[in-house]
């Protein structure tokens, strides 16, 4: 697969061709699973409710079983009163949904796919040569279009991070931790060049 690539000015250059094993076609399923499991795993599942047995109610019976013409009813703790327990609601223990290694790593692959195929996706050699928020902003404006933008550095160049920090809607991530998610729901991805060289 082949992608745009640009200097760290901004200046355009030939296409660049993405390394096999990084960037594979896969199925669209697996990257929403793993978009689904990113997401359910984003909120800590700690809401709770009482049960008719936690309410601090009376457990005394409201009425006689038979006899009034009424529908038999027990505690006023029951569900079905206002201010009684909640019949199968949250309990605070979160059922934890979890991925395989190796289907995590297809899925991101595939999600890296869509987002070339999208022409989403660029690549910038020399970032570390980006000193300036001011001339992180210019290859910005340069390189994307309007919108969200996740810039994805190589742990060799991580330092120059803080560059990009404080341009609006540009999120700054290590290639080595992004996931399938963070592709689909990232904007634009603009990718240093170095995380492809085999000594990143």
């Amino acid at each position: 697969m082949k992608v745009r690539a640009y200097s760290a000015k901004g200046v355009k250059q030939a296409d660049f061709t993405l390394p096999k094993g990084v960037v594979e076609q896969g199925s669209k399923d697996l990257v929403a699973q793993a978009v689904h499991v990113s997401r359910d795993r984003g909120h800590l599942g700690l809401s709770r409710t009482k049960t008719r047995g936690e309410v601090s109610r009376t457990t005394a019976k409201i009425y006689a079983q038979k006899h009034t013409g009424r529908a038999r009813h027990g505690a006023r703790g029951a569900p079905l009163f206002v201010g009684g327990g909640k019949a199968h609601g949250p309990t605070g223990v979160k059922r934890e949904l979890v991925m395989p290694k190796n289907m995590r790593k297809k899925a991101l692959s595939a999600a890296l796919a869509l987002a070339v195929k999208n022409g989403k996706l660029v690549v910038v050699s020399g970032v570390e040569r980006l000193k300036k928020t001011k001339e992180a902003k210019v290859l910005v404006d340069k390189v994307s279009v309007k919108g969200k933008i996740t810039v994805c550095l190589s742990d060799k160049n991580w330092k120059t991070a803080r560059v990009f920090r404080n341009l609006k809607n540009v999120d700054v991530e290590r290639f080595g931790s992004l996931n399938a998610y963070k592709v689909v729901h990232g904007g634009e991805l603009i990718v240093d060049k170095e995380v492809f060289s085999k000594n990143a």
